[in-house]
């Protein structure tokens, strides 16, 4: 969801960046990316676990986090052609959403595009999965959806996402929302797309 359907990666980026600074800590942008496509609860223990916090003060800065992101989530927008996408595809395709969302933030993010619940399966955080790069959330949306992974694409913007999709066995596609082309190329992306509105023509080509 997050960096697909709804442009949401930089405010997660500012609010971890702002709950970091409240803890002085300051970190490089390659940190940061390199845990897009992973859950709060996977980064926020891991680096503040290997600065010597305790389990209080860990699970105090994540809720810091979580309040943060919630008083800058109106800033959020839909990724241009999302929610058209869905649309479209609801009728032709079976859907699930696979995401390492808080069920909140889910919900939230589906309220913003304004097409109800077109998703035959819903897997977020509350699901408890291994997160990204581990397949297990996209495992857990095929089960649900009773598919096998040769009959699975999966849409993905962030390198672990993809490195998920394609340890899950799946086709991936990756969308250039969030990181530039020769990346995603480079973390696995069978076919990679710059839109949805080119990804739909991709489809009807097929």
């Amino acid at each position: 969801m997050d960096g697909v359907l709804i442009d949401s990666e930089p405010l997660h980026k500012r609010a971890k960046e702002l709950m970091f600074g409240e803890a002085g800590i300051v970190l490089p942008a390659s940190v940061y990316d390199s845990y897009k496509g992973r859950p709060d609860a996977t980064m926020i223990p891991e680096v503040l676990g290997q600065r010597g916090m305790s389990s209080d003060q860990i699970a105090e800065l994540l809720h810091r986090k979580h309040q943060i992101f919630e008083k800058i989530e109106h800033e959020i927008r839909p990724v241009t052609g999302a929610g058209e996408f869905i649309q479209w595809a609801k009728p032709r395709y079976r859907l699930a959403l696979a995401t390492s969302a808080t069920a909140r933030n889910r919900e939230a993010g589906l309220r913003l595009l304004g097409i109800g619940n077109p998703f035959e399966a819903v897997v977020d955080a509350g699901r408890k999965h291994r997160p990204k790069p581990d397949p297990e959330v996209f495992q857990i949306a095929m089960h649900d959806l009773k598919l096998q992974p040769q009959d699975c694409w999966i849409i993905e913007d962030s390198r672990n996402g993809l490195q998920a999709a394609k340890a899950a066995e799946c086709f991936a596609v990756a969308i250039t929302t969030t990181f530039e082309a020769a990346m995603l190329r480079q973390a696995g992306a069978d076919v990679i797309v710059q839109s949805f509105p080119e990804l739909q023509t991709l489809l009807e080509s097929l």
